[in-house]
């Protein structure tokens, strides 16, 4: 099964840490000038991007969903030094494998490839679920989170903004059937205590015309439930935006927030 031969891998990559990081593998092309590396981890395809020169420390940000979409922030922070990483759990909902998954990724990268322990994590819409799942179960692995029209909970997508295999896609691999659904607390806006204790900092962009995942449901039950426990969270909302386009066009306060927590 793949989550005995992600405990094994996770085993043994631990006993076999490095001291020197080696180089990543896998095929290499280009990207907006950068060089970028394809390979595996677990059986899941992955995607590094490298600085012509990392920063001190080896700071990086690590991306979900949606691959080089509105990528205008990683650029700006190759260009500062940073490495950007993408491991591909889309199809899993930040379900507890997806977490599993992202563990083993986070090893590899930290131990085997030397780059910081703390990244900051980015999620673009359903990328959402992974990145606060994935924070919840590792708080102090976390440097700052980056969430771009975040999915909040799956109530909202995809069961009543999505389709119903996509639904259905998301209720097995959390195990849960409708009725379950209704008192689940498995979200990104459930267990914030673990984020806030950790003093884990928060930034969403948003648009307030956005129908596929509102804000209402999503965002804004987040960021009321993360102030309530004394945590921090900026929300900059785009006027008239809908669900896209992601990002901003100039970057600079998502990377001004990015670089002043990874710093």
């Amino acid at each position: 099964m793949l989550l005995n031969r992600i405990l094994l891998l996770f085993t043994l990559s631990g006993a076999a840490a490095i001291a020197n990081p080696t180089d990543f593998p896998g095929e290499t092309s280009e990207w907006n000038g950068f060089t970028r590396y394809d390979f595996q981890v677990v059986d899941r395809d992955v995607i590094v991007v490298v600085p012509d020169e990392a920063a001190p420390g080896k700071p990086w940000i690590w991306r979900a969903r949606f691959w080089g979409h509105e990528p205008q922030t990683e650029i700006a922070l190759l260009e500062r030094g940073f490495h950007v990483a993408y491991c591909d759990v889309a199809d899993l909902f930040g379900a507890p494998l997806a977490v599993e998954i992202w563990n083993v990724f986070h090893h590899e990268m930290t131990t085997r490839y030397g780059l910081a322990p703390r990244p900051a994590l980015e999620g673009l819409s359903r990328g959402g679920l992974i990145i606060y799942n994935w924070a919840k179960a590792n708080p102090s692995k976390v440097a700052c989170i980056y969430a771009d029209a975040p999915v909040c909970d799956i109530r909202s997508w995809p069961r009543d903004h999505s389709s119903a295999t996509t639904w259905a896609k998301c209720k097995a691999v959390y195990g849960i059937t409708d009725a379950e659904a209704e008192t689940f607390t498995g979200n990104p806006i459930d267990g914030l205590e673990v984020l806030v204790e950790a003093k884990v900092p928060l930034l969403h962009i948003v648009g307030d015309a956005d129908k596929v995942v509102p804000v209402v449901d999503n965002t804004d039950v987040l960021a009321a439930r993360y102030r309530e426990l004394g945590g921090s969270i900026q929300i900059i909302s785009k006027p008239g935006i809908g669900h896209h386009p992601h990002s901003l066009v100039d970057p600079k306060p998502i990377v001004e927030f990015i670089l002043q927590h990874t710093r």
